[in-house]
């Protein structure tokens, strides 16, 4: 008979604990091959296809579309080949699984036994009519007594009930032995929507948690909605809220004339060959004020109570999305010239808006550029990106009277902000770099001097 292996949701890599079921791209009775994507999820960092690393028969799928699982937790079981030939493994190593089978969990096939799409595991038939499902009447339950323990296997329905203040205790299980499923948590859910909507005269949205919360949020108590912070945006709030408690930051800004600046870019626009953004010119201009003032590429191990002054500039720059803000990362931006700049953050803008950016892309940053100026906004006071150091924001360019050459004249003005770590450097060492920025942007013949 052949060998069932158990493939858990993996380490994507990057401190990421869970995953949203995005798409299913497997059926239960499908075949399989080594490596091939069989689940589409999306975590904080990015959408991502996960490969299972062995080959056979798909014989139970575990989540469904919409669900939140946590690193390690089943996603499906495969069939593969007869127990003495081994499991077939795969040849690729992705971060959380290697290419041997798992020591743990590891079962033969039995008709009905089988667990399929859901955090308990539900009889099914065999493999040879994969989309037929077998009905079994639920057992009668009581609701678990108050000193005893509450039966619950997965960590999901506990999530989902404490994320919805279920009281479990208060459940009658219709799983085996009175264990509570996912669907009795859900069936409290709806029961108690019911009876609130019907006292308020509102329709009964799903309950939070299943697939139907991506059209609609829950109502509160109070009778406004609750939007689970989760995925990115949650991921965004995690990040925001750990660099206010850490990062004694401080902001200072400038306005600077950015009328040659935008004529250099339109005289480099008019040779033959690939036109240059004016983020990718800003870009170089951060790169070259970081290589004068390296203390604002840095960051803090609070630990060793240590300044890491790095050595190389992978420059960050927000992207607003469909998924919420991002910050893809530019590797080894000090090496790149404005043409490969370009280049690189089109690629990203573009993987960000599909939402196919990796985890590495999004981490690794050591400063982050802010062109909030697409918004319509002049100024703003950025938030460090822990744990960076500094973030240089660029506001809207616009016509603005101005002082030029001691006469008055209207020209294309730009608002530089520069919210930076006080404990690497003090308003001196961010004073200069902010005044670099805006020389370069003033008169980018200042930036030659320092190629």
């Amino acid at each position: 008979m052949p060998q069932v292996l158990e493939f858990k949701l993996p380490d994507l890599g990057e401190g990421l604990t869970e995953a949203e079921i995005v798409r299913w791209l497997v059926q239960v009775g499908d075949v399989v091959a080594v490596d091939q994507p069989v689940v589409e999820v999306e975590t904080a960092k990015a959408m991502v296809e996960v490969p299972c690393p062995y080959g056979g028969v798909v014989t139970a799928r575990f989540g469904e579309e919409g669900t939140e699982l946590p690193v390690g937790a089943p996603l499906l079981t495969v069939a593969v080949g007869e127990p003495e030939d081994g499991p077939e493994g795969s040849g690729n190593v992705l971060v959380g699984y290697g290419t041997q089978a798992p020591a743990a969990r590891r079962r033969r096939v039995r008709a009905g036994a089988a667990a399929v799409d859901g955090q308990a595991r539900k009889p099914e038939a065999a493999v040879a009519a994969p989309h037929t499902r077998v009905a079994a009447p639920p057992p009668a339950a009581a609701p678990a007594p108050a000193g005893g323990p509450v039966p619950v296997i997965s960590p999901l329905v506990r999530k989902l009930a404490r994320d919805n203040d279920v009281d479990l205790r208060q459940l009658a299980g219709s799983g085996p032995d009175g264990l509570i499923l996912r669907a009795d948590v859900e069936n409290a859910l709806r029961t108690r929507a019911a009876r609130a909507g019907t006292a308020a005269g509102q329709a009964v949205p799903p309950p939070a948690g299943t697939a139907g919360e991506q059209a609609a949020a829950a109502p509160s108590a109070e009778g406004g909605v609750r939007i689970p912070l989760k995925g990115v945006r949650g991921a965004v709030a995690d990040k925001l809220s750990r660099s206010r408690r850490e990062i004694p930051d401080a902001t200072c800004w400038v306005d600077a004339d950015a009328t040659e600046l935008m004529r250099a870019r339109t005289a480099m626009n008019a040779t033959p060959g690939a036109k240059i953004s004016l983020l990718a010119l800003l870009a170089r201009i951060c790169t070259a004020a970081l290589a004068r003032f390296p203390e604002l590429n840095s960051t803090v191990d609070t630990e060793a109570r240590e300044i890491v002054r790095l050595d190389r500039v992978h420059l960050g720059f927000a992207a607003q999305t469909d998924r919420g803000l991002v910050v893809p990362v530019v590797r080894d931006a000090h090496t790149r010239d404005a043409e490969s700049l370009t280049a690189e953050f089109a690629r990203l803008t573009e993987a960000a808006r599909t939402g196919t950016l990796t985890p590495g892309e999004l981490t690794g940053g050591t400063f982050t550029l802010n062109n909030y100026g697409v918004f319509g906004v002049d100024g703003s006071t950025p938030i460090v990106n822990h744990p960076e150091a500094a973030m240089l924001g660029v506001g809207r360019i616009v016509p603005k009277p101005w002082v030029h050459e001691g006469e008055l004249a209207v020209r294309q003005v730009v608002q530089l902000s520069l919210t930076f770590d006080h404990r690497v450097c003090d308003g001196g060492t961010a004073g200069g770099f902010l005044r670099y920025v805006a020389d370069c942007v003033e008169q980018p013949a200042v930036l030659l001097r320092t190629l």
